[in-house]
């Protein structure tokens, strides 16, 4: 977010992710500006900088998908269980943090690496 932005505009992505709960024409509202003013249109002009801060957020999120997970761990009984691990697994994969899989190679043949060609040989 290298550019200057109104008072409006950084109102409007501060309450986007805090009173708003994601809701642009709540934002819209909260950040001030009137009602002739479309909120697709502030959104457009805020394109890159509501991008980055999704990526903060859904980062910041990450902490509580996981602790999440833990406590299915703790509580596997508990209602929503599956719901709450899906939703916990999606917020891990787009911040990045993935499942790691082991892939392991083996060969039952062995391997032989042949020399070139000679083409002076074939005659």
């Amino acid at each position: 977010m290298g550019r200057t932005l109104t008072e409006k505009q950084q109102t409007f992505l501060n309450v986007l992710f805090e009173e708003a709960k994601g809701d642009p024409v709540k934002a819209k509202k909260l950040a001030g500006y009137s009602d002739a003013v479309s909120s697709t249109s502030i959104v457009n002009t805020l394109t890159d900088e509501i991008a980055e801060l999704t990526k903060k957020f859904i980062a910041q999120s990450s902490t509580k998908a996981a602790y999440t997970m833990f406590s299915v761990m703790a509580d596997p009984t508990d209602l929503g269980v599956k719901e709450k691990m899906m939703a916990a697994k999606d917020i891990l994969d787009r911040a990045g943090f993935t499942k790691t899989d082991k892939v392991e190679v083996k060969s039952t043949e062995p391997l032989f690496i042949l020399p070139s060609k000679d083409s002076d040989a074939e005659g």
